[in-house]
């Protein structure tokens, strides 16, 4: 099995080359956002309101990083359970949200909206939130600061190691057929 490399701005265009179990060293910029932050985001949407980022190729991580320590980007920032955003997903992929980075399987649904979307979703390595900050070079709080650890971040990755958990084709790791 290779390893790809790819930056996010290219995840619009190459999300449907990636295959379930592919794994992928993930750079440039990713947004933070876990459960209340979804919910806002879709209060937002249900507003007509403008969004805090441009949801249009985006990819959002699933965590709620800790403050950086003295020289570091972040804090630990390891993956936090998908399945609690699964309620929000189908609407933010139908605005473009092309990739999201979590743990676990996603609801039939969620499975269904990212073929429908030709999204991708990511995996990564539950656990090891210090050792994923350290493929984290940047982090700026873009929304949602009275969330705390739960506001909505801009992240700059480089080559953060990720697994496709379920690809564009419906292709997912977490079948057990």
């Amino acid at each position: 099995m290779n390893t790809v490399k790819m930056n996010t701005s290219e995840l619009k265009f190459r999300a449907k080359e990636l295959r379930a179990g592919d794994r992928v060293l993930l750079s440039g910029a990713v947004f933070t956002a876990r459960d209340a932050a979804h919910k806002r985001l879709c209060q937002l949407i249900e507003k007509n309101e403008t969004l805090p980022f441009c949801l249009d190729g985006a990819c959002i991580y699933y965590t709620g990083p800790t403050p950086a320590p003295e020289g570091m980007a972040i804090g630990s920032c390891g993956p936090t359970t998908s399945g609690r955003m699964d309620k929000f997903t189908p609407a933010l992929l139908d605005r473009g949200l092309i990739a999201m980075v979590g743990k676990g399987e996603r609801s039939e649904e969620v499975c269904g909206s990212i073929v429908k979307n030709g999204a991708v979703y990511f995996c990564a390595i539950g656990g090891a939130g210090a050792l994923a900050a350290k493929s984290i070079v940047a982090c700026d709080e873009i929304a949602f600061k009275d969330l705390g650890c739960e506001s909505i971040k801009r992240l700059v990755f480089n080559d953060f190691p990720l697994i496709v958990g379920i690809d564009s084709c419906g292709g997912n790791l977490f079948n057990k057929k």
